[in-house]
Formats: structure tokens, sequence, C-alpha cells
């Protein structure tokens, strides 16, 4: 949480600019906002990629406006660029990325999630009780259509992390058939975001999908 609260002050590691300015759409997790994925961005920026935060306050959960407004940014984002997106998901903003994956992949380059509780039981997760709290729908009960569990039709990376303390493993590694590849990062849930060796593989993991596609 420190380093949470610390990414507006705290400068990106420099790298190799790979990003060609290829648009990314960073997505928070739960009861987070824009300033949670700051320091990715920073990052991304300085290694030529083009991102942007999800725009939309902070994330209490599923919600249908929300995902309709970002379907159009990732369409938006498209068009302005000719190319078609990244989409990052942070936790809860895994969901959201692996949705839209699923409702625009020709927008879609592809999509990695970043300690997602995508894959078992919805339960399995430490913050299931608080999520219920600040919503008007169970955990496993949401208003998408959609199934978390399937894979979109784009190369999709899920990142998790034995050690995550929030999201059980297997349901943010998922089975073989739920993602295209599942790498494992030696990180606690709130440092999968805001740890600069951790958002290292993050930008590593764009690249991979790059092959995958």
């Amino acid at each position: 949480m420190p380093a949470l609260l610390a990414n507006p002050f705290r400068p990106p590691r420099k790298g190799k600019r790979i990003g060609e300015g290829r648009a990314v759409l960073v997505i928070p997790g739960l009861a987070t906002g824009d300033i949670s994925t700051l320091l990715m961005r920073r990052t991304l920026r300085a290694r030529g990629f083009s991102p942007s935060g999800w725009r939309l306050g902070i994330n209490h959960g599923a919600d249908l406006a929300k995902l309709a407004r970002l379907e159009a940014r990732i369409a938006a984002l498209h068009s302005q660029t000719r190319r078609k997106v990244v989409v990052i998901g942070w936790s809860l903003g895994g969901l959201y990325a692996r949705i839209l994956g699923q409702r625009v992949p020709e927008h879609i380059a592809s999509v990695i999630t970043v300690g997602s509780p995508f894959s078992g039981g919805r339960r399995d997760n430490a913050g299931w009780r608080y999520y219920e709290l600040i919503n008007d729908h169970k955990v496993d009960n949401p208003p998408f259509a959609e199934d978390f569990s399937r894979k979109p039709p784009v190369p999709t990376v899920a990142i998790w992390s034995a050690i995550d303390g929030i999201v059980a493993a297997h349901s943010a590694c998922g089975r073989d058939d739920e993602s295209d590849l599942r790498l494992e990062v030696k990180a606690q849930h709130f440092a999968l975001g805001t740890s600069r060796r951790a958002i290292e593989q993050v930008i590593d993991a764009i690249a991979m999908a790059d092959t995958l596609g």
C-alpha cells in the first residue's frame, strides 16, 4: 500500500524503447483508480508505448455502463492509432480486460491480466466479502453475461503469483485452455502493479503476446 500511494512521485526505470507508439489501456483493480497504475503507465510511456488509464474513477466492481465506455474507448484508440490496442488489467481490472477481449477482439492486440481472479470459484479469493459489501450483486453473479474464464480470441497472458496474498494462485493462473501463456511473478498483490521489477515483467508479457498472434 505505501508503494501504491507513492506512485505519483516515483520515476520509471529506464530501458529500451520498444512500444513504437502503440496504444495501451490499463485498467485498475478493486477500490482503486488510475493513480494506482500511474507508475506502470509512466514506465510504458518511457518504453515508447502510448498508455492511458481507464478514466472512470474508482473501480467498484462489474459495471455495464463502464464496460460500454471502455469498448468505445478501445475502438477510438484503434481508429486513431491504426493499430490494435493492448489491454492490461490488474486484479479486478483483468476481468474487464478479458470481457473486452471477448466483446471487441477486432480492436485488441492482446489481453494481459495481472493477479486477476478469472478462474475457479469467485469465493476462493480474499476480497470477495468486501466486493459484496460495496456492490448490489454477489461476487459469483456479476452483471456480465460473459464467462471470465473463457479465453478471449486474442493473445492472452495471465500473470500470477504464488505469494499474492489476496487472489488465489490458481484463480490468477488458470487452466491451460484459459490463456495462451501463464507467467509467474514473485510479488504480493499490491506489488504486482507497483514494483518496478513486476512492471518490467508486464512489459515482457506484451512482447511475448506479440509472438502468439
